[in-house]
């Protein structure tokens, strides 16, 4: 039964804030689940959810992915997420937001917050003129700004390892790679896919992105309900969560899944039915951590570009050895990386 405290058979958040400010359309959820290695650190999400209890459900999911993306980054930060429900009809965004940065100086630090799907930089730096517990925001002559680059550079060396330890591939030339989604991390994604020499399939909602891919990259483009169909070499979920499910999973016609979107699994036991099909499943919150990565150095103000972008490239490292661990523990890829980053949530 879903629960206001936490996730089912997980051990409750440490705090969750539910704000509102009827003169902006505010509804904001802000998780805190973990702040056993340091502050709450994680994203901002603006998105039209069905109802409320679906953008709670949602700040929960998303913030414990955190607490597990930073352990495994080796961050001093745990995890927390903020949501935002998308007012309908018009609203003035400049006041919603900072409507959002006052409920985030409420908790006075505790919780740090960056861009996430649906949100900008210029959000943030909204954000930043009224808190200062925010990252991601571009600055003159020094490290920071938009997050995505980065998510999706961990994404392409994560593929790298993947196709080099599981297929032994030296190279992507010929690769075929399945994106489902050419949003801001999804895009770039593509870029660094197609400079390798893989081929690109591709799927979004928006027609001129796909249409774009096409004449860019020479992407075949397919239809939003065939793309995890597709055969391919690796499967790179970049939309929403949730899209590897009891429904979809037997469709799947990939080698390995390594993609950005945050809980791509519906469930842990999704885990293990892809572990049974033979397809192996790269953790997001393992691979997609350029991002936060990125923003942590720049709210520490600790770092430069290629200092971070390799930091970013040692994600490739962290897949290498979850591989090995599974050989050793016979656990999924999912339940050994749970078992990972937990451990090093208790150690902290």
């Amino acid at each position: 039964m879903p629960s206001f405290f936490g996730l089912p058979h997980q051990v409750p958040h440490e705090r969750v804030l539910i704000a509102a400010d009827a003169a902006t359309g505010l509804r904001t959820m802000i998780a805190i689940h973990s702040t056993a290695r340091g502050p709450a650190f994680g994203g901002c999400r603006f998105w039209a959810y069905e109802n409320d209890l679906a953008a709670h459900h949602d700040a929960l999911r998303l913030s414990q992915g955190m607490s597990m993306k930073n352990a495994l980054a080796g961050l001093p930060f745990g995890g927390g997420k903020a949501v935002i429900v998308k007012p309908k009809g018009d609203f003035d965004r400049a006041a919603l937001f900072a409507a959002f940065a006052r409920a985030v100086d409420s908790l006075q630090g505790a919780y740090i917050t960056a861009e996430d799907v649906g949100t900008t930089t210029a959000d943030m730096r909204g954000v930043q003129a009224l808190t200062p517990y925010v990252s991601g925001i571009p600055r003159e002559g020094a490290f920071g700004g938009d997050p995505s680059p980065k998510t999706a550079w961990g994404v392409f060396v994560s593929i790298q390892a993947g196709a080099k330890t599981l297929l032994g591939r030296s190279d992507l030339q010929g690769f075929r790679v399945a994106i489902q989604g050419l949003g801001a991390v999804g895009w770039h994604l593509a870029e660094f896919l197609h400079q390798a020499g893989a081929r690109l399939v591709v799927a979004d909602i928006d027609a001129a992105k796909t249409a774009k891919a096409q004449a860019q990259f020479g992407a075949d483009v397919v239809s939003v309900e065939t793309i995890l169909a597709q055969p391919c070499d690796v499967l790179a979920p970049c939309a929403l969560g949730a899209s590897l499910n009891a429904a979809s999973i037997p469709q799947l016609n990939a080698r390995f899944i390594c993609g950005a979107a945050n809980n791509q699994l519906a469930t842990l036991q999704d885990g293990s039915a892809l572990a049974e099909r033979g397809i192996t499943y790269l953790p997001d919150y393992l691979v997609n951590a350029g991002g936060i990565i990125s923003v942590a150095r720049e709210f520490r103000n600790e770092g430069e570009e290629g200092a971070v972008m390799a930091e970013v490239s040692r994600i490739a490292d962290r897949v290498q050895e979850l591989l090995a661990r599974i050989q050793t523990s016979g656990r999924t890829p999912a339940a050994e990386a749970d078992v990972w980053a937990q451990s090093l949530l208790v150690r902290a």
